[in-house]
């Protein structure tokens, strides 16, 4: 941040968010990634969280900051466990682009540092673990989405229905967006036209988190188990809850499947199966289509996902091979379920 942003800034937060105090503005970078730019701030009391678009926005960045900030700020309320949101800025002359702040939560990341003690091995408090995450998206289920004004925040008629052609067409999308030809990924279109003869009866609609799992997740520090926040809203949205389950379910063993397809070792924690008896005990919704959630999720993922490689192979962003392996492994096992239900 510049000299000129840092004044403007100081400048917008004595207006727009005073508790911060009147000291120097004081910054610092908790994390900068291809979809957002993350920031501590603080003004003489606690440090609170500003995020933004990352330095190379995309056409849609500022458009998701200002989803993010709508539904945090519609969570205020709830029992769902989020950062509590603080102020929007749709000015982009103060920094540059639109921003919002949001309260700095302590906790741990499920996925990506080290649990502390007693999560960092096998045993109850570890497995709850899994149990707290599905809470998460239970309580946010359960939320009346008009009552907290998100009417129009999505479209829940037909949500479903558009799942398939919206992923596939964002996949092709990559060869004008990102100069990339493609790669044969088994598995994912007979996924994709497993998905679309195959849709269920939509449940009924809610707020989805859309990206829900470990990595975006911060845990409370000591057990019991308990969500400190859900984070990282940008693909937020009102549609079908149940694909919230799905995104979460797809990593954690089956009693059928002992190798999902999953990002982190699920050896210590609950069966799927049971992670879903526990969200519909929690919501009254029917968790018969387990199945096709999982398969929409990973589906999803997998298209999400190899954008990263697409701009890999472009030169805009560092390889990782572990991301280039996940998206194979996301497309074989959605595949792979698809078959098992056909």
């Amino acid at each position: 941040m510049t000299s000129d942003e840092q004044i403007r800034l100081t400048a917008w937060l004595d207006v727009h968010a005073p508790a911060l105090g009147q000291a120097a503005l004081e910054t610092r970078v908790l994390s900068g990634g291809a979809s957002n730019l993350v920031m501590a701030i603080r003004r003489g009391g606690p440090e609170v969280v500003l995020r933004r678009p990352p330095e190379r926005p995309r056409p849609d960045s500022e458009k998701i900051i200002a989803r993010e900030a709508r539904v945090l700020a519609a969570l205020a309320g709830t029992d769902v466990p989020h950062p509590r949101f603080i102020a929007y800025c749709d000015d982009p002359s103060v920094i540059g682009v639109r921003f919002y702040l949001m309260a700095l939560v302590d906790g741990w990341l499920g996925h990506g540092e080290p649990p502390p003690a007693p999560f960092d091995r096998p045993g109850k408090s570890r497995r709850d673990l899994g149990f707290a995450l599905v809470d998460g998206i239970a309580r946010l289920a359960n939320v009346d989405y008009r009552a907290v004004g998100l009417e129009g925040f999505g479209k829940p008629e037909g949500f479903l229905e558009r799942q398939v052609e919206r992923w596939r067409s964002q996949l092709a999308s990559y060869a004008e967006t990102e100069n990339y030809a493609g790669r044969d990924l088994p598995g994912l279109a007979y996924a994709a036209d497993w998905l679309a003869a195959n849709t269920p009866e939509a449940s009924s609609p809610g707020i989805i988190h859309g990206d829900y799992s470990f990595a975006n997740c911060l845990f409370e520090r000591a057990a019991p188990a308990r969500v400190a926040a859900m984070i990282d809203w940008e693909l937020a949205t009102v549609g079908d809850p149940l694909l919230d389950l799905g995104w979460v379910c797809y990593g954690f063993r089956g009693r059928n499947d002992p190798d999902p397809a999953g990002y982190f070792d699920a050896a210590d924690f609950p069966y799927r199966e049971e992670l879903a008896d526990y969200y519909a005990d929690r919501t009254g919704r029917s968790v018969e289509h387990l199945s096709y959630y999982m398969v929409l999720a990973q589906y999803k993922l997998a298209v999400i996902m190899e954008r990263h490689y697409a701009r890999f192979r472009g030169g805009r962003q560092a390889h990782s091979a572990d991301s280039e392996n996940f998206v194979l492994r996301l497309a074989a096992k959605a595949g792979e379920m698809a078959r098992g239900q056909a």
